[in-house]
């Protein structure tokens, strides 16, 4: 086997166990450099604010992809991070409350699921009206790139994410606090 930058190249007559063991290990390696790449950017965003942007630059990988890896970082420190679950299975349930997240981790890893399967199954459970309690609603609205913009570099200054911080201020606002009140300025501040 030999490899450099751009390419693996495999022997030509490689046993199916041998090519099977290299697929492992490229996806292992693959997700954990999402999880590097994760705590780089959190790392970065919390000692070099202003360099947060330029760290963003240099990977040449999309921006929002990054800002996911940062989030689903923050929201799973290492120690509640399953090794043996990939990150994409982590990003499924990284918006729930951290007891459904590991309740739904558990049961992936379980389960052996897929993130497919993880996904199919939360979706099915949300969608039943069995359970008393609802994971969680989505909620879609449309704005404007430039709204967007300001709303996620008000989010960066408050080290969380969109979507954490526009809970964060939907619920100031929802408990009667006005624009120009303090609390709710904190709020959006972090």
């Amino acid at each position: 086997m030999c490899t450099d930058r751009t390419s693996l190249t495999l022997p030509a007559r490689l046993p199916i166990d041998a090519w099977l063991r290299i697929g492992r290990n490229l996806t292992a390696t693959a997700d954990s450099a999402a999880w590097w790449l994760g705590d780089w950017l959190v790392y970065g965003q919390d000692r070099y604010p202003e360099r947060y942007r330029r760290a963003i630059d240099e990977t040449a990988l999309d921006y929002q992809t990054l800002r996911n890896y940062a989030w689903i970082a923050r929201k799973f420190t290492p120690e509640r991070r399953r090794t043996g679950l990939s990150m994409q299975h982590h990003a499924e349930v990284a918006a729930l409350p951290p007891v459904f997240q590991d309740l739904w981790l558990d049961r992936a890893e379980q389960g052996g699921w897929s993130r497919n399967e993880l996904r199919r199954r939360i979706r099915s459970t949300a969608a039943s009206d069995t359970r008393p309690q609802a994971l969680a609603t989505e909620l879609r609205l449309a704005v404007s790139h430039a709204r967007r913009s300001v709303w996620e570099d008000a989010a960066e200054r408050a080290n969380c994410d969109l979507t954490e911080w526009m809970l964060r201020v939907l619920d100031a606002a929802a408990r009667g606090r006005g624009l120009q009140h303090e609390p709710l300025r904190a709020a959006m501040a972090g």
